[in-house]
């Protein structure tokens, strides 16, 4: 009985290349353990996305923002141009938002102006009762205030820098949830609204002064939004996760979780980039290196195992920070062209 052996020439290739390559890809997910560099690579990424695609959007989901750290630029709420670059744009939005602001159409219009036309549009105390019988909400509101804003901008292909693993995975679950929950609303408003128009009158006024029917009309259209993005997120075409990590058994583990997970979710992932590697020179009497490189070989052995099917970088671990554009471009050219050790 012959065992099946991947030659060299079938094994796939070690580059983000692919990623490039798939011009229908619009949502990009970067995702992994905290500190094992997806900010780093989110930002390489949108570079070399950058030099094949008309516009890129690189998005901070992550509340600790490190997008304005790694490119030495403030950036905020709005889109901005990232300096040195005509087509890539960042923005950082916290996840974590105000409900009530959003509720009350306080996160921010289009144009950056205050109040704006916030995803649930200024629908009061009622709306706020209703949104926190909902579990999660929170956070499913203020991503709905993301896709809002992303939709509006109309950037080719858009790629997050989210936070650490389990809050991702949760905000990957939010435009299911928040689209189930919708649904009952609008579900509810069908029936009940008839009644609370007899309430209310010919005037269709809440005692908050709102309209009943502008306030479904909102919520229905939000609730459409987030159909459409569900949709695009379960496909393949449309989407992918980059895993992030490093060669360590925690960072494994949480790799392994987060795969199964996005699996569960129908959201494609077919890549992984693993960093901070070491590469000792020949004959290196470092100690330390040496032993950290063979419990790294050890994982690496394990993560190139498991994950056959996918494409597998191997990032170098650098004597300096990557921070500026240029360290970030000199990084973002080995996503692409695989890292050559020493010798």
């Amino acid at each position: 009985m012959s065992t099946a052996v991947v030659s060299a020439d079938d094994a796939l290739e070690p580059s983000l290349q692919s990623i490039l390559d798939q011009k229908s890809l619009r949502w990009i997910f970067v995702g992994g353990k905290g500190g094992v560099g997806k900010t780093t690579t989110s930002c390489s990424l949108a570079i070399q996305l950058a030099k094949v695609r008309r516009s890129v959007l690189l998005i901070s989901t992550d509340p600790a923002h490190n997008l304005s750290d790694a490119f030495s630029q403030k950036f905020g709420k709005d889109a901005r141009l990232i300096d040195g670059y005509t087509n890539l744009s960042a923005m950082e939005i916290d996840p974590n938002g105000s409900i009530q602001d959003l509720l009350a159409g306080q996160g921010g219009g289009d144009d950056g102006s205050p109040g704006g036309d916030g995803p649930a549009g200024g629908m009061g105390g009622m709306m706020q009762d209703l949104a926190f019988a909902i579990p999660g909400i929170d956070e499913a509101m203020s991503f709905a205030e993301v896709l809002k804003q992303v939709k509006s901008l109309s950037y080719e292909v858009i790629v997050f820098d989210t936070a650490p693993t389990g809050h991702t995975l949760r905000f990957l679950q939010f435009p299911s949830v928040l689209e189930k929950a919708l649904a009952k609303v609008s579900q509810l408003s069908s029936q009940y609204g008839p009644l609370l128009n007899g309430f209310l009158g010919s005037s269709g006024q809440l005692p908050n002064g709102q309209n009943l029917n502008d306030m479904m009309a909102k919520l229905e259209e939000l609730r459409a939004t987030i159909s459409e993005v569900n949709a695009q997120f379960k496909d393949e075409n449309l989407t992918t996760f980059v895993c992030v990590c490093i060669a360590e058994f925690l960072s494994l583990y949480e790799t392994e979780r987060m795969i199964q997970e996005l699996a569960s979710y129908s959201i494609d992932t077919h890549c992984i980039v693993v960093n901070q590697l070491l590469f000792p020179k020949e004959g290196s009497n470092c100690e330390q290196c040496g032993a950290r490189r063979k419990m790294q070989k050890k994982y690496l052995d394990q993560i190139e195992e498991l994950y056959d099917e996918f494409n597998v970088v191997r990032m170098p671990l650098l004597v300096e920070e990557v921070r500026g554009r240029d360290r970030l471009e000199k990084f973002s050219e080995m996503l692409i062209h695989p890292f050559v050790p020493p010798q």
